[in-house]
């Protein structure tokens, strides 16, 4: 095996893979990358038995052929290199021989035959969604996913597909994220997609080009340009979300996104030193008084909000208002409110692409 390539392209190749591999594991192959060049091509491949990534790239073949190399090494190789062209041959000994101007280095490689081969998915039909959608889809839900492993469902996203709709649904028992966008697919579908490989998926999209998915019963592909991630899928029964989604209001506000985040910020400092992170929403007329109190002292905001319906008093644990908040890309927002124990809901006010659930904290004086 003989190619050459130049550094930047080779680091930026490495990084798409690399965190495909298994840092918690006993076998030495699984902490390495697979490298292998055909036709004037290298492909990558790393895994962790959960998720595999492969990415190909074009080089300057000179001799075919297949090895693994211990990742972390390897790319911190590449990474110190000058900005030049890199040759990286394999000799006999096993030892991979990496040279890049004056510098000249001889690693020790493991047996290409040792690697776990990727599972095999046959692509007879796919969904197609554009990468922008899908990166907002992603950043709107996956927050949301729990990191309880004691319920793994909740660990993922579920990804439900009905005609040209794509709803992503993400819960962790105290709030619940749902975001509907446009897909193209012959099926209707409905997997929990681990939220790791979601947010592996986010950073590897930079391209301006369509993503393509295909699923199996326990496996989904998701190909982005040169680049394929295969994850296994969740078993389980997702929560039926639908029947969570309050149908009704009692009180509705219309507030500045900004104003009403900058406000919770503030008022999360003082909450931070409390139990809950709580903030108490007290909403009259055309104003919504956030307060907080703490051994350290009290805080007190006032935004102003358009109101419909009753006034209404109501706490919330501040972190996960600050979280929705954060991600919400309309100006302004709706609050809806039944009673101070049901669960609150936020919603960008230009469109109902986007619904944001949270349950509210207890008052000691309820």
């Amino acid at each position: 095996m003989r190619f050459s390539c130049q550094q930047k392209t080779l680091v930026n190749s490495i990084n798409i893979v690399q965190k495909a591999v298994s840092s918690k594991t006993t076998l030495p192959i699984l902490k390495g990358i697979y490298l292998e060049v055909f036709n004037s091509h290298l492909k990558l491949v790393a895994t962790d038995l959960e998720i595999g990534i492969e990415h190909v790239l074009e080089v300057n073949t000179y001799e075919e052929g297949s090895v693994v190399i211990d990742a972390r090494l390897f790319s911190e190789i590449i990474k110190k290199l000058p900005d030049a062209e890199v040759e990286i041959a394999l000799k006999e000994d096993n030892h991979l021989y990496i040279k890049c101007e004056n510098s000249e280095f001889n690693i020790i490689s493991h047996n290409p035959e040792d690697f776990p081969e990727l599972p095999t998915i046959e692509e007879e039909y796919s969904y197609e969604i554009t990468e922008d959608l899908f990166k907002n889809m992603i950043k709107q839900t996956v927050f949301a996913t729990s990191h309880d492993e004691s319920r793994p469902v909740l660990t993922g996203v579920l990804m439900e597909i009905e005609e040209d709709t794509l709803n992503m649904v993400a819960l962790d028992g105290y709030r619940l994220a749902l975001r509907k966008g446009k897909i193209q697919g012959p099926i209707d579908n409905k997997v929990i997609i681990p939220a790791k490989t979601l947010s592996e998926i986010n950073r590897i999209i930079s391209e301006e080009e369509n993503i393509h998915i295909t699923l199996t019963e326990n496996h989904g592909l998701f190909t982005i340009g040169n680049t394929k991630l295969i994850s296994r899928l969740l078993e389980g029964e997702f929560i039926n979300y639908k029947q969570i989604l309050p149908k009704e209001y009692k009180s509705k506000i219309k507030v500045k996104t900004k104003s009403l985040l900058d406000s919770i910020e503030r008022a999360s400092l003082l909450a931070r030193e409390g139990k809950n992170n709580l903030v108490k929403f007290v909403v009259d007329e055309n104003r919504l008084n956030i307060t907080s109190n703490s051994e350290l002292g009290k805080v007190q905001e006032d935004v102003y909000i358009d109101l419909e319906g009753e006034a209404i008093e109501i706490a919330f644990n501040s972190k996960y208002f600050i979280d929705a908040l954060k991600i919400v890309e309309d100006e302004e927002v709706y609050l809806e409110f039944t009673t101070n124990l049901s669960p609150g809901i936020l919603k960008p006010v230009s469109n109902d692409n986007y619904t944001y659930l949270i349950l509210p904290v207890r008052l000691s004086a309820d």
